[in-house]
């Protein structure tokens, strides 16, 4: 269907990948994944022709359609959301908009006018030979959470994160051929992702898709392509399956590689004792040909690294953690929730989930005191001591000062070694902790975050979407941090498979105001409201 031939990009002397030489299948779909940092954006970009590679090709067959999810969210400001839609088929678009313009403005007298609106319509009917495009924009708008009503909205009257969705209802609505999608989770509630993933396993043609998403990844791709060591590796099944080849593949590796330096020890050793000895000189002969030959072949370093996150409390968490009574909030005199109690105890380990816009935001802002409900009231615990991470995390983080200074800004007893070390841990290196905390990265800035965190001693860990930015080794290991922690979690996230690894505890926002408060694990929860 398309290929890349010997493709190759550097930046000065840094080599994100090179000769990459693969084939992309009609029929099959493509988890594309990898350390942030790999190359796979820019791996996506050359295949959508964005940028140019330094070396090699991309070979896509005649005649076929490929769609790119846009990263700009305020390209389509003046456009109306089904307009913004629709121009995901540009032709048709433009054919449409032309046509309504001479239906109202055009001299009917005039062949010419006639003689284009009949082009027009011949545009239309090959590009929308059904006829049902408004009926298709309208069904994708209401399937991302659009209500019928505001499809004649301004784009620019958008959340960024709704903004977003709409990109994603314009890359979707022409059902190219080829389809590439970066993050296309990002800024999408659990309703949203799993429709999404209904849609995407019905695609005909070539998807490849790049997600830190475990559980969309192994819904939805048949192969995976692992972005490491500047190469791409395909692996037939989804994200598990190439989880459990890739560990196998790297521990025969690590085991062949033991077995050839133990024989090259011992020829080594033979030759040594052998080759002054006239008797043994023709064997230790024989040894050395074979020692020349042995190929030990060298371990390569893997672009993917294993963040180590370790949250340690401070104190024991006494019998009284936090007790939230009868709170409300709105905005402009709509409702986001109304009376909301619930009393956090000791040993819980919330997901706090919900649609977006249910409130789940605003609530951490009200329990960790950034924000004032408009009527009840919070209480802490006297043992308790909180650490906050923050949604819009990548805002706060700033400064130009180098990294652990900016971590040492919070606490002037954080000892410099103790901060370096931390650093160390989220995978920041000696040379990386000079860097100024502007120049750092989304993903960057989410890790320093979570190396405050842990500097912290908290008992009790409030985190809003603390997986945005981070890579799946990153997300695994956060995880695990959070099941291991012994104090209280109540994180917002998307992610299911983050929320299975800690969650004994679920607490749903409805878009309503109402909520739903359930003692158990994330498939438990599922199960008893029968949800998919």
């Amino acid at each position: 269907m398309f290929s890349a031939v010997n493709l190759t990009q550097r930046y000065g002397k840094r080599v994100l990948f090179e000769k990459i030489n693969i084939s992309f299948d009609k029929g099959k779909r493509y988890g594309l994944i990898g350390a942030n940092g790999a190359g796979k954006s820019t791996f996506l970009k050359i295949l959508a022709g964005e940028i140019e590679s330094t070396d090699g090709e991309v070979h896509i067959q005649a005649g076929l359609k490929m769609g790119v999810l846009g990263q700009n969210q305020y390209a389509f400001e003046d456009f109306t959301l089904s307009d913004a839609v629709l121009y995901g088929n540009k032709r048709l678009y433009d054919a449409q908009k032309e046509k309504e313009k001479l239906y109202m403005e055009g001299d009917f007298e005039d062949d010419s006018v006639n003689n284009r609106l009949a082009e027009l319509e011949i545009v239309c009917a090959e590009e929308d030979p059904t006829y049902e495009s408004e009926v298709h924009v309208e069904k994708l708008l209401e399937a991302l959470g659009f209500e019928a009503s505001t499809h004649g909205e301004k784009m620019s009257s958008l959340t960024g994160g709704d903004k977003f969705k709409i990109l994603l209802a314009q890359v979707l609505f022409p059902k190219p051929d080829i389809l590439l999608l970066d993050e296309p989770t990002n800024n999408l509630d659990m309703d949203a992702i799993s429709w999404l993933e209904y849609v995407l396993k019905r695609h005909e043609g070539t998807l490849i898709v790049i997600s830190h998403d475990r559980h969309f990844l192994n819904g939805v791709v048949t192969h995976i392509l692992d972005l490491d060591f500047k190469n791409i590796r395909e692996f037939t099944g989804n994200y598990d399956e190439w989880y459990i080849a890739a560990n196998i593949i790297q521990k025969q590796n690590e085991a062949d590689r033991s077995k050839k330096l133990k024989e090259k020890e011992q020829l080594e050793s033979f030759v040594a004792r052998f080759s002054a000895n006239a008797s043994k000189a023709k064997q230790a002969t024989s040894r050395q040909k074979q020692l020349d030959k042995l190929d030990v072949g060298e371990i390569k370093i893997s672009s993917r690294r294993d963040p180590s996150i370790m949250f340690k409390p401070c104190r024991d968490i006494g019998a009284e953690v936090l007790e939230v009574s009868g709170i409300s909030k709105s905005y402009d005199g709509e409702k986001v929730f109304e009376n909301l109690s619930f009393n956090i105890e000791k040993g819980d380990k919330i997901a706090l989930i919900g649609t977006n816009g249910a409130g789940k935001t605003t609530l951490l802002e009200i329990i960790t005191e950034n924000l004032k409900p408009d009527c009840g009231s919070i209480k802490w615990g006297q043992t308790i001591h909180t650490s906050y991470f923050p949604q819009n995390t990548t805002d706060h983080v700033n400064g130009d000062v180098n990294l652990y200074s900016w971590l040492q800004g919070f606490s002037k007893d954080w000892h410099i070694d103790e901060l370096r070390k931390c650093l160390g841990r989220m995978l920041f290196s000696g040379e990386e902790q000079e860097k100024a905390v502007d120049s750092l990265s989304g993903g960057e800035k989410h890790r320093i975050m979570l190396s405050k965190m842990m500097m912290d001693d908290a008992n009790m860990l409030i985190l809003d979407e603390p997986d945005n930015h981070l890579d799946l080794e990153a997300i695994i290991a956060l995880g695990e941090a959070l099941y291991n922690y012994r104090g209280n979690v109540i994180c917002v996230t998307h992610d299911r498979e983050l929320i299975d690894a800690f969650a004994n505890r679920i607490i749903e926002l409805k878009p309503n105001g109402d909520f739903v408060d359930f003692k158990g694990g994330y498939e438990e929860y599922v199960e008893k409201m029968g949800k998919k």
